[in-house]
């Protein structure tokens, strides 16, 4: 497993982190989390600052993530979606939106790998089906992904 898969999977693990603690400041749930959880994470400075960076990303952006994720998934608020599966695309769609360094069919195949690991039988399908429609309707609105520092 790459280092870019292993930091998106210690991202979910931070995005679950946050939504059970959404009082909590991110510079406290990352010390929280290096200092216990993520003990059992196979580390590196590489693997530690994507996922700060993504965490930091993601957080900064989760309202504008979560409108489209909800447009884009008829029928389904994210409040009825299960935990994973909305903090998987909260990645991906982050991922697919603002980060111009890593090709649209990567993050699809990230998500749903992930996914498969950590979802139910039907999140695969869920989270492909989401994308593609979040995908096609914002072909072309892609800024670069850069570290922000204002969480931290």
């Amino acid at each position: 497993m790459g280092e870019r898969r292993k930091s998106r999977e210690v991202l979910l693990q931070l995005l679950f982190q946050a939504e059970m603690n959404r009082n909590e400041e991110p510079r406290k749930l990352l010390s929280h989390f290096w200092g216990n959880l993520g003990k059992s994470f196979i580390r590196t400075p590489e693997i530690c600052e994507r996922a700060e960076k993504l965490f930091c990303g993601v957080l900064e952006k989760r309202s504008a993530l979560d409108h489209t994720i909800e447009e884009a998934s008829q029928n389904w608020k994210m409040s009825r979606m299960s935990l994973v599966d909305r903090n998987i695309l909260r990645l991906a769609c982050y991922e697919l939106l603002y980060c111009k360094d890593v090709p649209k069919e990567v993050v699809f195949d990230e998500a749903i790998e992930i996914a498969k690991r950590y979802g139910t039988e039907e999140s695969p399908g869920f989270i492909n089906g989401i994308l593609d429609k979040i995908s096609s309707q914002t072909c072309g609105n892609v800024n670069h992904c850069k570290k922000s520092s204002a969480l931290l």
